[in-house]
């Protein structure tokens, strides 16, 4: 019985090993120093991922994109989805740091919501999994939105249009706040996903979608710049997490309340004392993990509609294509994270310098510009107003307490009582 079970485990693992080398030989590289898996290739993109409990609607992404724009969703209303994700602004936010709720400032760079439907870890920590779950933590996030629950839903429950189209598309007699993510979801699914790229037709066989310039620049992103090793696969990210060595934000240093805003956050994210005390630059994914090797490590940006979402890094560090690569060439850099400064270095040790010509850094910024496609432009809408509700004949004060329909109560005097 040994020796059958023997066999059988030496089959399998002879097999995995099997598809293992496969996998190699079709890939046509060899692992990274550093980063011993198997990377896949840059792929075109498939029709985004769906959750099956928040399928796609026109008229649910209709309502999703009047919430992305709707102030209503903020603590102060004045803010919205749309004033750190700009549509002018590359779907996401042209300042290094990101504006925060009124009288306070946030702490990293704004992501673009553009493609954000193909990613399993959204924010710089990959802290959220869904859309489902991102735009809740942003709209109540105290540097973000502020916002109470309660207050955003009452808000919604005052606005007849909302009332309408939440009972419409999700059977509600009245807005819940969990179906109002739902809705922002679908429309970034649905209205921000960018398929059809000059990179896609490439990849699809259309060798006139590239420029020979564009051309050159992909082999390199391939090869000698070795860019593949974390931002590949259809996404052009692998959503792994390194500490690339980038530099501290000057905002930190040279402003207060970009100072004390990054002190808090060490502070509300659970930062040991020595290091809430010590520690200068962003620990990244160590806030979600605890984990020592995972200090100053951020998650891999996808680079698909790059040209039009500088600048770029965490904290707006670059702002430019052209400084990005220089970066890359030099090896990367150096923070308090990777130069021994409180016996920690978790770089990754895949950055090498790669002695780039000024032609091939050249090529380089081509390509990731044509790939980026046309930009994704779409006006502002008009959101709704709030209304007087209507009167509700036979309604009690009472019974409108208790099943939570106090909006519509008869305004006649005397009336409902």
């Amino acid at each position: 019985m040994k020796v059958e079970l023997y066999g059988a485990q030496s089959m399998r693992l002879f097999v995995l090993l099997r598809c293992a080398l496969l996998l190699v030989v079709v890939a046509g590289r060899v692992p990274a120093a550093g980063d011993p898996d198997v990377d896949p290739p840059l792929a075109s993109l498939p029709p985004v991922p769906v959750p099956p409990d928040n399928p796609i609607t026109q008229e649910k992404a209709e309502l999703g994109k009047l919430l992305f724009f709707d102030t209503r969703l903020t603590g102060d209303a004045s803010l919205s989805c749309g004033d750190c994700h700009d549509p002018k602004k590359g779907w996401g936010s042209n300042q290094p740091i990101s504006r925060g709720y009124p009288g306070a400032v946030h702490w990293r760079n704004s992501h673009t919501a553009v493609n954000s439907g193909y990613l399993g870890k959204l924010f710089w920590q990959g802290s959220s999994k869904s859309l489902e779950t991102q735009a809740p933590t942003a709209n109540r996030g105290a540097v973000a939105g502020n916002g109470e629950r309660d207050v955003m839903q009452s808000r919604l429950r005052q606005t007849p249009h909302y009332i309408r189209k939440f009972k419409e598309i999700f059977g509600t007699e009245r807005p819940v706040l969990g179906d109002a993510w739902q809705a922002i979801a679908t429309f970034e699914r649905a209205m921000l996903s960018q398929r059809d790229t000059p990179l896609d037709r490439y990849l699809e066989g259309d060798e006139d979608a590239l420029s020979e310039e564009a051309v050159a620049g992909l082999k390199l992103f391939q090869g000698k710049a070795n860019c593949i090793e974390c931002h590949n696969g259809p996404l052009l990210s692998d959503e792994k997490y390194y500490n690339l060595g980038v530099p501290r934000p000057p905002e930190w240093e040279s402003t207060g309340l970009n100072t004390i805003t990054f002190r808090w956050e060490n502070y509300a994210k659970g930062l040991p004392e020595k290091g809430y005390r010590e520690w200068k630059d962003d620990a990244g994914l160590f806030y979600t993990t605890k984990r020592p090797d995972d200090i100053g490590k951020h998650r891999t940006q996808p680079l698909r509609y790059l040209a039009f979402t500088p600048p770029y890094m965490h904290a707006g560090q670059f702002f430019s294509l052209e400084e990005v690569i220089d970066f890359y060439n030099d090896g990367g850099g150096n923070n308090e994270f990777t130069d021994g400064s409180h016996g920690i270095n978790t770089k990754t040790p895949i950055l090498k310098p790669l002695d780039l010509t000024d032609e091939e850094k050249e090529a380089l910024v081509i390509f990731l510009d044509e790939i980026s496609g046309d930009e994704i432009k779409m006006p502002v809408p008009e959101v709704p107003l709030y209304e007087a509700m209507p009167d509700v004949p036979g309604l009690t004060q009472a019974k409108a307490k208790r099943i939570g329909l106090e909006m519509y109560l008869s305004n006649r005097e005397g009336g409902g009582q």
